[in-house]
């Protein structure tokens, strides 16, 4: 049934705004990565030491810092409390692994200091989860058997996918603004180092507005569908 939404004419014309943003923000992470890969950091950290040092410096001891064998699969596990780095990151010792390494940080500092959205954002995750993995299935299973109510519940379920998206905005935008401010602060890039960062965390930005694009335009479309069915 889901090869029928990809056959769908319509589907396309509706996403066509969020795919062309996430193949431009894809381009621009690899450009902006690629770029301050090349560029070694002055403070001469590595990424892991520079989330150790920022650990350290806001008193957070239960974070534990493992390397993970995915490329840019960086990632703040809250329930584990551990900072998974790829091993770019984790050994890179360039401004984009300062970045990267810092804004994951940024994660655990806003879990330690409870901070709220971070907090919402965890408690969608269950319900964003199914609504991903059934929402799409139970609006086309209505359409197919004339259940209007089934189609209700898979678009609400969806729903909550959107929410998820829109919650998770400010708190990556956060975790970047929190990521530049500390290493400069605590003195580990310069001011002119500081615009390459902020690069490398803006063009990651993007990735996340246009996931949740795409989330709102999807939930567009499965509205329109149902409603003409």
């Amino acid at each position: 049934m889901l090869g029928w939404i990809m056959f769908d004419p319509m589907y396309w014309i509706i996403l066509a705004p969020a795919l062309l943003i996430a193949g431009w923000a894809q381009i621009r992470v690899k450009s902006a990565y690629a770029k301050a890969g090349k560029i070694p950091a002055s403070s001469g950290l590595s990424g892991a030491e520079t989330a150790q040092r920022i650990l350290n410096a806001f008193g957070i001891s239960d974070v534990a810092i493992e390397p993970v064998q995915s490329y840019l699969g960086d990632h703040y596990d809250p329930k584990h409390k551990v900072l998974r780095l790829s091993p770019e990151v984790y050994q890179g010792r360039s401004l984009a692994s300062l970045g990267i390494a810092a804004h994951e940080v940024g994660h655990a500092i806003q879990d330690a200091t409870a901070y709220a959205p971070l907090a919402f954002r965890n408690s969608l995750v269950p319900m964003a989860s199914i609504g991903t993995n059934m929402g799409v299935w139970l609006v086309i299973g209505g359409m197919f058997l004339g259940m209007s109510g089934l189609s209700t519940i898979g678009i609400a379920l969806y729903a909550v996918v959107v929410v998820f998206q829109l919650v998770n905005l400010p708190v990556e935008f956060n975790a970047s603004s929190r990521a530049r401010t500390i290493l400069l602060d605590q003195g580990m890039v310069t001011q002119q180092e500081d615009v390459v960062v902020g690069k490398v965390l803006s063009a990651a930005a993007m990735t996340y507005v246009a996931a949740t694009l795409s989330a709102i335009l999807t939930l567009v479309y499965l509205v329109m569908r149902s409603r003409r069915n």
